[in-house]
């Protein structure tokens, strides 16, 4: 009974040690809302959304639209995806038809290979990056039990060079999503960290 009084006692004291306006307490706050979301909160989305990259920041702008109207942007990209039998009509159906930008957070739902359409917007683990992408998928080669997935920045003028296989997006998924600019958190932390390492 003791114990559990002195527990609440030291409970309670560093709770109000969180409530101070002291540089500790900020560090203190900093540390502590690290460890809930990256320990507590990060696999309990990916657990709830069946995939190991629930929470994704988009780092690049190769899905960005700019400030086009999608009619506009349509008219200056068709091409890229009339190779692919992509009609304006199909695209338009799209989510994210306007595509997404550099900062913006992206909530992704495991999928399996198998149920991944032409259009959708998924994340897989790239041979030509240390960063998961996430792009439009635009073609899609059944072999058999295998699936080979091409995929497209909205942005970019080519296809990836990566032909997705189902082990790139096996623990990964696709978009349902899109958060706008609280990605810049992660993307200015993570430059300010490799900052330090030069």
């Amino acid at each position: 009974m003791q114990m559990l009084s002195k527990l609440k006692s030291q409970i309670k004291r560093f709770w109000n040690f969180l409530g101070e306006d002291s540089l500790a307490s900020w560090i203190a706050n900093v540390v502590l809302s690290f460890i809930v979301i990256y320990f507590i909160v990060y696999p309990g989305l990916g657990f709830i959304l069946s995939t190991s990259l629930p929470v994704v920041a988009v780092v690049s702008g190769s899905m960005e639209h700019r400030d086009y109207s999608f009619n506009d942007w349509w008219d200056n990209n068709w091409k890229d995806y009339d190779r692919y039998s992509i009609k304006k009509e199909d695209f338009s159906q799209f989510r994210f038809k306007n595509g997404f930008n550099k900062g913006d957070i992206m909530v992704i739902y495991g999928a399996e290979p198998k149920d991944i359409k032409v259009g959708q917007v998924i994340v897989y683990r790239s041979t030509q990056s240390s960063n998961p992408i996430i792009h439009r998928v635009v073609s899609i080669e059944n072999a058999g039990e295998d699936y080979y997935l091409t995929t497209k920045g909205d942005n970019n003028q080519a296809a990836d060079q990566d032909r997705v296989n189902k082990e790139q997006i096996k623990d990964t998924g696709k978009a349902i999503l899109r958060i706008p600019y609280l990605g810049w958190i992660k993307i200015l932390f993570t430059d300010f960290i490799s900052s330090l390492r030069r």
